[in-house]
């Protein structure tokens, strides 16, 4: 009898799922066709991100390679490109070669390559954090308190590997403005930081007990 019975329960719900693509064949087929086509254009999506992300490490490669006096404006204008096609790799490296050899003086022109990075290049934190801090570095000499602060919000107010080298910084540059009492400030809190990094940590006590010992 419980064989019988499991055997009609089988067949009845075979003739359900039977009659339910017979009533919906359109949205099966439809539904169907999306999914395949959802992952063949995810396939080649990845294949062209592959391909880009190939063309840019051999543009960038290149430019390099090539770089001279005489090439020097041809590779400015290859790395600003690189920069603006937002490459978590490649750009960050592009702004960096930049810095290092001097190839843009028009500082407003540099910020503008700093903030593609930092605000639309999608970049690992700590990667960001540090693009954050070479910008302010650039600009310290330039630039006042306040702005100066607003660059360095971000590492300031987390924890991150770079807040030292932040506040190591805003330290310094107070100094340097003869405002000891800030100064002694952010070297205080450079000591008192849980990640701060151990060598800063060492030259902030030492700045204190040096210079600003009351």
């Amino acid at each position: 009898m419980d064989e019988e019975i499991t055997t009609i329960n089988s067949e009845v719900r075979n003739e359900k799922i039977k009659n339910f693509f017979l009533h919906n064949k359109k949205k099966v087929i439809i539904l169907l066709g999306t999914v395949i086509f959802g992952i063949i254009i995810f396939f080649i999506y990845g294949e062209f991100k592959k391909k880009s992300k190939l063309e840019i490490s051999d543009l960038y490669n290149t430019s390099i390679i090539q770089y001279s006096e005489d090439t020097k404006k041809e590779t400015t204008d290859i790395l600003i490109n690189i920069v603006n096609k937002k490459d978590k790799t490649y750009s960050p490296l592009s702004l960096y070669f930049i810095i290092d050899n001097r190839l843009i003086s028009d500082s407003a022109k540099l910020n503008d390559l700093f903030d593609v990075l930092i605000e639309e290049t999608p970049l690992d934190n700590e990667i960001k954090n540090l693009i954050i801090y070479k910008k302010a570095l650039y600009n310290a000499d330039e630039i006042n308190e306040n702005d100066l602060l607003k660059i360095l919000k971000p590492l300031t107010h987390v924890e991150s590997v770079w807040s030292s080298h932040a506040l190591y910084l805003l330290a310094e540059y107070f100094y340097s403005k003869n405002e000891k009492e800030k100064s002694k400030e952010f070297f205080k809190k450079i000591i008192d930081l849980d990640n701060s990094d151990p060598e800063l940590a060492i030259k902030a006590q030492k700045r204190i007990n040096r210079d600003l010992s009351e």
